[in-house]
């Protein structure tokens, strides 16, 4: 049987790395993606490609079609962290994040969707967040980001299935990896009306230091691929997250809004 080809993005740490190791122990050939590669990895191929750009990831995607001649699974895991109020946030930073974690999953996924046509068949998650549920104080742009990109998998679900393609998410809580050191962060300002944000901070990158281990994603990204039919969400997160997103369906929206408000002391 012929071994399934799968693409990664933001493979060079974390849960891409991760997924990327753990795909190619299970027999999948494995390519990861990112913008500068520093290793060669001994199990997987890490190519470079920069998402934000289109040229680069249409030749990193014709680079593996002439390698291989088919790519099976796409996961669109390449993403960048942002904090910050909104008021005070840098338009660019904005800007920046929906570069990466949407609008680089779209030329990804833009790329990728002719082979998988022609193939009639082909997987492509979207990893999202916990944080793609609610618009979380703070993080509004990480949430506005990740939100769009679940919405956009739904629209795209049912553009595709007619093609033999199962598009689906999977939105993990705080995972151990170091995206908090690559976050852009608002500088606190002094005398800021929003002095909340210096205190949530350092709350913030604890939550992520406390987070899963990204092994943990990488075991149920293989759960997801080997489903027949794929629902389209999925999440994995600790109790609490999980039970955020309960309360956020049951709740009245000004009660759940009470909760995330007293929790970042507004």
């Amino acid at each position: 049987m012929e071994k399934e080809v799968v693409l990664i993005t933001g493979a060079s740490s974390g849960i891409g790395k991760a997924t990327a190791e753990y795909l190619a122990s299970k027999g999948y050939i494995v390519y990861g993606a990112a913008r500068q590669p520093k290793e060669t990895p001994k199990t997987f191929v890490l190519l470079a490609m920069d998402v934000r750009q289109e040229d680069s990831v249409r030749a990193g995607v014709a680079y593996i079609l002439e390698k291989e001649g088919h790519i099976d699974i796409l996961i669109n895991n390449a993403g960048v962290g942002i904090t910050g109020a909104i008021e005070e946030t840098p338009i660019d930073a904005l800007e920046n994040a929906f570069q990466t974690n949407f609008f680089g999953a779209i030329r990804a996924i833009q790329a990728i969707l002719p082979t998988m046509r022609s193939q009639r068949k082909g997987l492509i998650i979207n990893i999202t967040s916990v944080a793609a549920y609610m618009g979380l104080p703070f993080r509004g742009g990480y949430s506005a980001s990740k939100g769009a990109l679940s919405l956009l998998t739904e629209t795209l679900r049912m553009e595709t299935q007619q093609f033999g393609i199962e598009f689906c998410t999977l939105a993990p809580g705080d995972v151990a990896t170091d995206i908090a050191s690559r976050r852009f962060h608002t500088p606190a300002i002094e005398g800021s009306p929003y002095k909340q944000y210096a205190e949530a901070l350092p709350l913030m990158n604890e939550d992520v230091d406390k987070g899963m281990p990204a092994e943990a994603i990488a075991q149920k990204i293989v759960q997801i691929i080997r489903k027949k039919n794929p629902k389209g969400h999925y999440v994995k997160g600790k109790f609490i997250e999980r039970l955020s997103l309960l309360l956020k369906a049951i709740l009245p929206a000004k009660c759940f809004e009470k909760l995330l408000k007293k929790h970042y002391n507004l």
